[in-house]
């Protein structure tokens, strides 16, 4: 009688005008091969950030990621997506208040 966990991205899904990467991870508990339990971590990765203060987008870090993940946010974060991202990010903030044009 073995019990064995293991993880799986079981879903990726590239949704919205701006990439965002939507994964989801299952847990899976087996007993002899069988599958007992299956639980679910959803966490989604945007292409970048900007810091208050500037208008420069800082590359979200994917290094942590799985190579599947890795190879969809690499395909989908193209130049043109991440300076839209980042256009969108920098008016925000300035709608926000947070900074000045």
């Amino acid at each position: 009688m073995a019990l064995t966990e293991r993880n799986e991205n079981d879903k990726i899904e590239v949704v919205g005008q701006y990439k965002a990467i939507q994964v989801r991870r299952a847990t899976v508990i087996e007993k002899d091969g069988v599958e007992l339990t299956r639980s679910f971590h959803r966490h989604v990765l945007q292409p970048g950030t900007v810091a208050e203060g500037t208008s420069t987008l800082t590359d979200t870090d994917i290094s942590g990621e799985d190579a599947d993940v890795q190879a969809i946010c690499n395909a989908a974060w193209t130049d043109a997506i991440k300076e839209s991202y980042r256009i969108k990010l920098v008016n925000d903030a300035i709608a926000a208040g947070i900074a000045t044009a």
